[in-house]
């Protein structure tokens, strides 16, 4: 069932991109399934068949029951340090490290976050973000909210983190903070009772990992502390050992010096 939903995905996007006119179809799933990640990834977001919408619902659906899903809701902590796949996490909302047109990654096949979180979502969180923003640009520090779609969360925070081009200005670290107080703000206006967060703007925006640790501990446990807040649960959800370390210290000591 699975290939079959891939080669029927795939024959739509050939016909439908002259691009892909001479594209030869690989023999292997896994090739396959990369190819039609790669062409979903470049696709610009105008108008599509529901049928088609359906086949990857369907396909997404089947990929994720696959994948072991991490419930939040069974951490024993209300912040806790969780290193693992973001789109595994089962909890209200995740928060998408993106860029400002807020589109998600056009790179085919890239391994940021925010091309991880469209593919797994699907093509209707490209669909809704654009419909949201209209051609307009989010401001660093904004955030959008949308459906988890195919995503085992309900909701997706979308935030733009600074990037850094010399050294790290005030106003760098204000929009790195606001990134996570308007979150957890949002979370709390709906009622959510959990959040996860990855390290935002500490990848190819280039905000130093130490740094950025103690502004999203810090922001959070202020948040948690000063704030009737519906959020019992908040994950920091770490790519790299680095990440884990700086992360498991100032959670635990509430400091980096």
């Amino acid at each position: 069932m699975k290939e079959s939903l891939i080669d029927r995905l795939l024959m739509y996007f050939i016909k439908e991109d002259p691009r892909y006119e001479d594209v030869v179809l690989p023999k292997s799933l896994e090739e396959k399934r990369l190819l039609l990640r790669g062409m979903i990834n470049v696709r610009e977001p105008h108008e599509i068949p529901e049928e088609i919408l359906s086949l990857e619902d369907q396909l997404l659906q089947t990929e994720l029951q696959e994948k072991k899903i991490t419930d939040v809701s069974t951490f024993p902590n209300q912040v806790t340090v969780w290193k693992g796949d973001i789109t595994t996490l089962k909890c209200d909302a995740i928060v998408n490290a993106c860029n400002a047109y807020l589109l998600g990654c056009f790179i085919p096949n890239h391994h940021c976050i925010d091309n991880q979180i469209h593919t797994y979502a699907g093509i209707r969180m490209r669909l809704t973000c654009n419909e949201i923003m209209q051609g307009k640009t989010l401001l660093n520090g904004e955030a959008v909210v949308t459906p988890g779609y195919n995503l085992p969360c309900k909701y997706v925070f979308q935030t733009v983190g600074p990037q850094i081009q010399h050294e790290v200005t005030l106003k760098d670290k204000e929009d790195l903070k606001a990134c996570y107080l308007h979150s957890l703000e949002e979370a709390s206006k709906k009622k959510l009772k959990s959040i996860a967060f990855p390290c935002i703007s500490t990848g190819v925006y280039g905000f130093p990992k130490k740094l950025a640790c103690k502004i999203a501990v810090q922001t959070t446990l202020d948040y948690l502390r000063h704030h009737q807040t519906s959020i019992e649960k908040v994950v920091f959800n770490v790519f790299t050992e680095e990440d884990e370390y700086y992360y498991e210290q100032i959670c635990k000591n509430q400091t980096i010096n």
